[in-house]
């Protein structure tokens, strides 16, 4: 049975997007340096207020570039052992600013509290080595693919915008 164009063009029900953020422990980053160098990481995080927390070592790359205030890149993606269509996961992708949050602030104690109970006891251990800090990663847009001709454009709220049908795949 064929799909009439009206049914191609509905939105998927907003609560898909945050079912695929609920389902995930870590988020996918993508980072550059100073000189445009791209670097690909992830982080366990903890979502609040429509903002993503993670607590992150200097020793690795990212760090630096987040602690720069260098915009990031988040992915969220169905687990391939999940999917029907390797092609065709079903992924989240935001483009995201990063602010460092105050040591000991209210921000700080309130998030790492909710990472432990998230993550477990490690975060009392990690949070006190000076070389971690708490990240702030706020939305600002991006876009969201569940399917086959079925992509979205995400406001910086997570709420799907507009069906991005755009450009049509073109046959050789």
């Amino acid at each position: 049975m064929n799909q009439t164009h009206t049914e191609k063009k509905a939105k998927p029900v907003a609560p898909k997007v945050k079912e695929l953020i609920n389902a995930s422990q870590s988020v996918i980053l993508a980072t550059t340096d100073a000189e445009g160098v791209p670097n690909s990481s992830y982080a366990p995080f903890v979502q609040m207020d429509q903002t993503f927390y993670i607590l992150v070592s200097f020793m690795a790359r990212h760090t630096k570039n987040l602690a720069d205030g260098r915009k990031a890149s988040l992915m969220f993606i169905e687990d391939e052992s999940a999917t029907k269509q390797i092609y065709a996961r079903e992924r989240l992708t935001i483009e995201a600013v990063p602010t460092q949050i105050e040591r000991d602030s209210e921000v700080w104690n309130t998030v790492v509290a909710r990472l432990k109970e998230t993550h477990g006891k490690v975060v009392d251990v990690i949070s006190g080595m000076g070389d971690f800090i708490l990240i702030a990663l706020k939305p600002v847009k991006g876009s969201y693919v569940n399917g086959f001709g079925s992509a979205y454009f995400v406001d910086q709220n997570l709420e799907i915008v507009e069906h991005r049908n755009d450009a049509n795949h073109q046959s050789k």
